[in-house]
């Protein structure tokens, strides 16, 4: 694929249940929480696609939408206690540093992530909670749930921005049967973690990109509202 390759989901989708071939481009987006808006996109390549998982690789240099407040002022710069009230915009950027490969099993209430230091040296996994990936022809859609985890390659683990998954709850950004479902979602990760099941016995910290893959461009609907597909 040449660099700078559109997102070519619609087009690449094959087989009777509609998976991704490897070296596909797709969008992997996020809605804003309690809003109908997408504020996070990131063009990735497809790495792996079939009943068991979905594999995605986003590289060093790719062009992504994130949030930020309505004055341009990061969402990591603003205090806590206000971080989630006020007003917010989207802003373009790119990825910097080393490439991510994320993982998502069909139905799973989080994403596994992959970090490399530089050199390829793996750093650990990161398991983003969030609602199920929904499926479209151009991508997968979700919805972030603030609470993380941290898996170290010693394959211990600790929580990640308790702080946030709280202040999230106190803003009105999730009800507590929400929260109660989150939490719940993160006990069922850490039951994975200690049995060290899939996809953390997978091997993928050893996996490297095809070097004949470019880096998908952001198409300019990045935020469309597609009809969609199943889970």
């Amino acid at each position: 694929m040449a660099d700078g390759g559109a997102v070519t989901g619609e087009a690449r989708s094959s087989g009777p249940a509609g998976y991704w071939a490897p070296g596909s481009h797709i969008l992997w987006r996020y809605r804003e929480n309690a809003g109908p808006r997408f504020h996070i996109a990131r063009p990735v390549t497809v790495v792996r696609d079939d009943e068991d998982v979905l594999a995605v690789w986003m590289a060093p240099g790719t062009q992504c939408v994130k949030p930020v407040l309505a004055d341009g002022t990061p969402l990591h710069q603003e205090p806590l206690a206000t971080r989630y009230t006020k007003p917010r915009s989207v802003q373009l950027d790119h990825w910097f540093g080393t490439g991510v490969l994320k993982l998502a099993r069909p139905g799973e209430p989080w994403s596994v992530w992959l970090f490399w230091e530089p050199g390829w040296r793996f750093k650990n996994w990161y398991v983003n909670l969030e609602e199920p990936l929904v499926r479209w022809a151009g991508g997968v859609d979700s919805e972030d749930h603030f609470l993380d985890i941290s898996v170290h390659p010693d394959r211990s683990w600790h929580w990640r921005d308790e702080d946030e998954f709280a202040q999230a709850q106190r803003d009105g950004l999730m009800d507590a049967g929400l929260a109660e479902r989150v939490r719940r979602a993160g006990l069922r990760a850490v039951e994975a973690i200690r049995s060290w099941g899939p996809p953390f016995s997978d091997n993928w910290e050893n996996w490297r990109p095809d070097p004949s893959w470019g880096v998908p461009s952001l198409p300019e609907d990045w935020d469309r509202t597609p009809a969609r597909m199943s889970s």
